[in-house]
């Protein structure tokens, strides 16, 4: 685990209430598709830090970009931030996608499917399994065209479908109104809310299929038990934030 203080590069609204935010610091060097940051707020009386998933990274300039929706307080605060800030961080953390798995099973096609604040996790991971030859279709989920973001920068590294619950942009409805009429990938990656996730597992063999869990997280680090998810056929528990957030979909109940 590694805490640092990280340096605000830049920070832009790219969609309804959806910020990017572009930080500098040594920990860039040691992430992992899928991971995240436990950030803390600069306000003091905020006690909690904030889980944010790493969107992406760019290890020889040491920069990561987070992307997060401001929906109470914490981000909030986070969404003040200016250049040259500092911002203390713990992370990365988690155990994100294993991108040497697809390469060693060798697999050609990968379905990334994101929801909401899902779908930043999965532009790192498109980038990556398309740098090993790995023909990659993003489908991503939104309520309605002023919250869609980074189609373009995904559709860089593979074909992008887009669904919006209000039908404003794109297919009208859910990802899996566009997924069940796609050919069959080798692997399935996905984030976002549970309803989906459970939607995904359903439609696609455990075994090929990784999941990536939102939760409420109050330590990032497996002491609190904040975060626990059923393992699957056991009485046993496993922690988002240390065994996950990725989970090969046989593997939990949800």
């Amino acid at each position: 685990m590694l805490q640092t203080t990280m340096t605000v590069v830049k920070q832009t609204e790219i969609a309804r209430h959806v910020y990017e935010l572009v930080l500098q610091g040594e920990n860039v060097a040691t992430m992992q598709p899928g991971q995240f940051l436990m950030v803390r707020p600069v306000r003091t009386e905020l006690l909690l830090r904030r889980p944010i998933s790493i969107c992406s990274y760019d290890k020889a300039a040491g920069t990561c970009t987070l992307l997060y929706r401001v929906e109470g307080a914490g981000t909030k605060d986070f969404s003040k931030l200016q250049s040259n800030d500092s911002v203390d961080c713990l992370g990365p953390l988690g155990t994100g996608f294993d991108v040497s798995e697809a390469q060693t099973a060798g697999v050609k096609s990968a379905l990334l499917i994101g929801g909401g604040i899902g779908v930043p996790p999965m532009y790192q991971l498109g980038k990556e399994l398309a740098a090993q030859g790995i023909e990659v279709t993003f489908v991503n989920g939104f309520q309605s065209h002023t919250d869609i973001f980074y189609e373009k920068e995904m559709a860089a590294y593979g074909s992008v479908h887009i669904a919006t619950v209000d039908g404003s942009y794109g297919t009208q409805g859910f990802v899996t109104d566009i997924t069940r009429k796609l050919p069959e990938p080798d692997r399935v990656y996905s984030c976002g809310p549970r309803p989906m996730l459970q939607a995904v597992k359903s439609s696609y063999a455990g075994s090929k299929t990784y999941l990536s869990l939102e939760e409420r997280m109050a330590c990032g680090i497996g002491a609190c038990y904040a975060c626990v998810c059923p393992k699957k056929d056991t009485d046993s528990w496993l922690k988002v934030c240390e065994d996950g957030p990725v989970f090969r979909a046989d593997e939990v109940e949800l």
